[in-house]
């Protein structure tokens, strides 16, 4: 079964991009940062699913970054736009769900999702409504569906450690089976870098 894949990425600009790695790698740090987690995970994603990735962006999509990767990977580049996270995500997969029988969609944070985590979370929508990919700070890295499933995303505590325990509770309320794979570190705080591979670090 067709799996169609969407990064969740903000344009890695300065002072806007992994605020809060700041302290530990400054403004223009945290930014090469970003750049340098965007590309991996556009590299992963393609070699799990090639043909299948849509990068869908904020602020806007007038970036060069955004640009090079659409021209090096033959990417889909297409605009988050307004809403909270929630409401983002929700409307972006239902839109892909109704072209694709299943979805996944992943932020750029967790550079531990690989290719074949990629294809894991991929096969697991063969046996469930939904699949996920927490993150070890109490979140998620990745969130697979077969059907749109807009209350897995309202009055979420976005950015908090509750995030992965409220979206149970939310499918549960659903009646969707779903399947989480291991847990992943995100790459959001000073404290996480020590998760960051040693090709992806950047010199403060």
């Amino acid at each position: 079964m067709s799996t169609q894949l969407l990064i969740f990425a903000k344009a890695p600009v300065a002072n806007q991009a992994k605020t809060r790695l700041m302290p530990a790698l400054g403004a223009s740090g945290a930014a090469a940062l970003a750049e340098r987690l965007l590309n991996h995970a556009v590299e992963q994603a393609t070699a799990a699913l090639p043909g299948s990735v849509e990068l869908c962006v904020s602020p806007s999509t007038d970036h060069p970054s955004f640009a090079r990767l659409q021209t090096q990977h033959g990417l889909r580049v297409s605009l988050q736009g307004d809403g909270d996270l929630g409401q983002r995500m929700a409307r972006a997969l239902a839109s892909a769900l109704a072209e694709h029988p299943q979805v996944l969609l992943m932020g750029t944070d967790a550079p531990a999702l690989d290719a074949a985590m990629l294809r894991n979370a991929a096969a697991a929508l063969q046996h469930a409504d939904a699949v996920f990919i927490p993150a070890m700070d109490g979140g998620y890295a990745l969130v697979g569906l077969r059907q749109a499933a807009p209350t897995l995303f309202e009055h979420i505590d976005w950015s908090t450690p509750r995030v992965m325990a409220q979206t149970r509770e939310r499918a549960l309320a659903a009646s969707l089976r779903w399947l989480e794979l291991p847990a992943v570190h995100d790459i959001d705080e000073p404290a996480d870098l020590q998760h960051l591979p040693a090709q992806l670090q950047v010199v403060a």
